[in-house]
């Protein structure tokens, strides 16, 4: 106790895992604000850290990556996480290769999505210019909300309509021309606006190329000067817009599919911005509490087809490579792709709406040697403790008594391997310059290390039994909070 009567006694914290969300967690811990309040020990199965975003270093140094190596321009928390661990761990460590996060993350502004055909494949190459900014900038904040994206969406579609006028013009696809539509010069008001879809629409004119500009103009226009107040209303004069361009779409698609790779990947897209426009006001998602969330118990896919998505479009390279990137696969059996929509769309308005400096940074190394060995290095030096090879195998719960909120009493592990001599188990080495995790565990500080050499336990697999020794964590001697930072599944 102090002298005020105060206790300095530090809060022991238990983190169980030691993925992406267990390590912010305990680098937010450790923080120097908090003056030492928190003495963290990270438990991990095996031998390195990361979780799904773990690797390794084989034969010949070679990456064995767990996931993908790079990063979207939009993770503005990971990369201002990121930035401060590498800063912080030069100061540290100043002889490791990558001082500086830029060199460890790499600009990966060319995007290339391969569709099937026929026998082969055909490539979309597509080069994303730069964002504004890096990601991770200080003071950076997204006021962005449902409706603003909304926005955003409308005048991407009305961008993707003159567009393919251009390639479909420029292409060997030849559309008239001319239109008969006249719209009145100035700026229309909703009855006005509604007045003049009806006569552009009323006798098929969207068959022609200035006419699917004028569509174009009067999205400008309806996103620009009244979309935010249409949405509240239920959206009924964009439907109404969205509806026939989206019949457009699909009579287009019919007609290119085989004629104009280039330009049925345009329609495609536009087919599936129309779906995300459509089932955006259907769904009312600017008015909804929830937001985005609100279509999370649909599959991305099921609620694009139920907003008029053409299946052309829903089979089209774009989409299973929106599942590839996200890992979306029940059991990761590829034949059944799940992918909340919400999520989904929320991430992909978020990645094409949002990024900075790129849309991908492709990383200068695995992920493990860029983003968790840095962690691991910046968090010993801070004092946090690793107990590697502590699988976690039950958790029991305190009694319930009417005065008092259930809690965790006791963590019960299985200990997979003992390090000779009781000490902390030393993980990283050194690869040209960067520290790295090996693709097997360095059985040499292990006890019983022939035996393990020759018959190598799989540490990190659901199935694998091995275990030396049990450990039990009491609450109070041991631990007083615990953050569970593993898939509970």
């Amino acid at each position: 106790m102090t002298a005020s009567g105060e206790t300095n006694s530090k809060i022991k914290v238990a983190i169980v895992g030691g993925g992406c969300a267990a390590l912010t967690t305990a680098f937010e811990l450790t923080r120097a604000r908090h003056n030492g309040r928190y003495e963290v020990t990270v438990y991990q199965t095996g031998w390195r850290l990361g979780g799904k975003g773990a690797s390794g270093r084989g034969d010949a140094d070679r990456i064995e990556e767990h996931g993908l190596h790079l990063w979207m321009g939009f993770y503005e928390n990971a990369f201002r996480l990121m930035r401060e661990c590498y800063a912080e761990r030069h100061r540290a460590f100043p002889d490791c290769r990558h001082a500086d996060w830029r060199q460890a993350f790499e600009p990966a502004p060319d995007v290339a999505v391969a569709d099937r055909a026929g026998n082969g494949w055909e490539y979309w190459l597509a080069h994303f210019p730069p964002g504004n900014g890096e990601p991770g900038d200080p003071n950076h904040t997204l006021p962005l909300d449902v409706s603003d994206y909304i926005e955003r969406t409308g005048l991407l579609l009305a961008e993707l309509l003159r567009s393919v006028v251009d390639e479909e013009t420029g292409s060997s696809a030849k559309y008239p021309a001319q239109s008969n539509y006249n719209r009145p010069a100035g700026p229309l008001d909703p009855a006005a606006l509604m007045a003049s879809i009806d006569r552009l629409f009323v006798y098929g004119q969207l068959a022609t190329s200035s006419a699917i500009i004028e569509a174009s103009n009067l999205v400008q226009e309806i996103v620009a000067r009244w979309l935010p107040g249409m949405l509240q209303a239920g959206g009924a004069l964009p439907l109404r817009i969205f509806e026939a361009l989206s019949a457009t779409a699909r009579a287009r698609l019919d007609q290119v599919v085989a004629r104009d790779s280039h330009v049925r990947r345009t329609w495609e897209v536009i087919d599936l911005v129309l779906a995300v426009l459509r089932g955006s006001i259907r769904c009312g998602l600017a008015a909804d509490p929830r937001g985005f969330d609100a279509i999370n118990d649909y599959d991305w896919r099921d609620w694009l087809r139920t907003h008029g998505a053409s299946e052309s479009s829903l089979d089209s390279g774009f989409m299973p490579g929106i599942y590839d990137l996200t890992f979306a696969y029940e059991d990761g059996d590829v034949e059944r792709p799940r992918l909340a929509a919400g999520i989904a769309l929320r991430g992909a308005l978020r990645m094409f709406f949002t990024y900075r400096g790129a849309l991908f940074w492709r990383m200068n190394g695995g992920m493990g040697d860029i983003v968790f060995a840095p962690l691991y290095q910046v968090l010993k030096q801070r004092g946090v403790r690793f107990e590697f090879f502590h699988r976690l195998r039950d958790i029991k719960l305190s009694a319930e008594h009417a005065q008092e909120v259930p809690h965790i009493q006791e963590l019960h592990f299985d200990v997979q391997a003992e390090v000779v001599g009781g000490g902390e188990y030393a993980p990283l080495r050194d690869v040209q310059g960067m520290p790295s995790w090996p693709s097997r565990p360095d059985f040499a500080q292990l006890v019983g290390r022939d035996k393990l050499s020759a018959e190598p336990p799989s540490f990190e697999m659901p199935w694998d039994e091995t275990r030396v020794a049990r450990k039990t964590l009491d609450v109070a001697d041991d631990f007083d909070l615990v953050v569970l930072g593993i898939g509970l599944g």
